[in-house]
């Protein structure tokens, strides 16, 4: 068989080279974490090995691809309109933005806006880390009207962060009150706290809240705040840099139910 082309492509993070026929059929994929080369079919078997033999290095295994686990399956029958995983950082208040823009003319910044530049700072940061193992979720909908900024999921356990737009702003914590600037304080760890209780209720796992402060000026924490961790921006990657606690295949269950909209429902 002549005529394979190989296309190099992304996957959850890892790197995956194709192997397609003329009419774009994908025949075959190599993974060059695992080293294994994952036939879709033993009549191609030769033909894949030449057009891959370039990019093979070292100790490599062929075979069927693996049996789909349990997570895959649940994900794979997941209907679009209720997958979650395609969120955006701020998904939210993009939609909301496109629904009722600002006006052209205002004397101040439409907050919304400053509200979504910081989330999406702390989502690219969270989505970084995709290559490590963790899978993040954007704007989960809880009932009510509340949401979860974005979800971390990975092998120190999960992490309901919530994203504070605070650019050159002070910012004062007094446990449960959080003040930025000159405006009125807030009791935003309360809500924080219970948010993640949500959430550990929805996915019967413990969550750990994280208040995640975008460009800060100064940072004034009267007393550790109890149960939420609260980082900078520029600090935001160290949340994934706890120890392990949950295994691969926990990572994953637990990350095909966080991103199915109807699993939010019961919250």
């Amino acid at each position: 068989m002549t005529g394979l082309r190989v296309i190099p492509a992304w996957r959850h993070g890892q790197e995956r080279l194709y192997v397609c026929l003329t009419d774009g059929r994908n025949v075959a994929w190599y993974e060059r974490e695992s080293s294994r080369v994952n036939l879709l079919s033993e009549d191609h078997r030769e033909a894949v090995l030449r057009a891959l033999a370039p990019f093979l290095t070292g100790g490599f295994s062929v075979g069927p691809p693996p049996v789909p686990t349990p997570a895959e399956l649940a994900r794979l029958a997941l209907h679009p309109d209720d997958d979650l995983a395609p969120n955006r950082p701020g998904e939210a208040l993009l939609i909301a933005l496109d629904r009722d823009p600002a006006p052209a003319r205002r004397l101040r910044a439409d907050p919304r806006q400053r509200a979504l530049a910081a989330e999406q700072a702390i989502g690219a940061v969270l989505d970084g880390l995709e290559g490590a193992g963790w899978h993040t979720l954007h704007s989960v909908p809880l009932p009510g009207g509340a949401r979860i900024h974005h979800l971390l999921i990975g092998s120190g356990g999960l992490f309901s962060v919530h994203t504070l737009a605070a650019r050159k702003q002070r910012v004062r914590v007094a446990d449960p009150m959080v003040t930025v600037g000159r405006a009125d304080p807030r009791p935003l760890l309360r809500e924080i706290r219970a948010d993640a209780d949500r959430a550990s209720f929805a996915l019967t796992a413990e969550i750990r809240p994280v208040l995640a402060l975008c460009g800060p000026a100064d940072l004034d924490v009267t007393a550790p705040p109890r149960e939420v961790r609260i980082v900078r921006d520029g600090e935001v990657s160290a949340v994934a840099g706890i120890g392990g606690v949950l295994k691969p295949a926990d990572v994953e269950a637990l990350h095909a139910m966080a991103r199915d909209r109807r699993t939010w429902l019961r919250v």
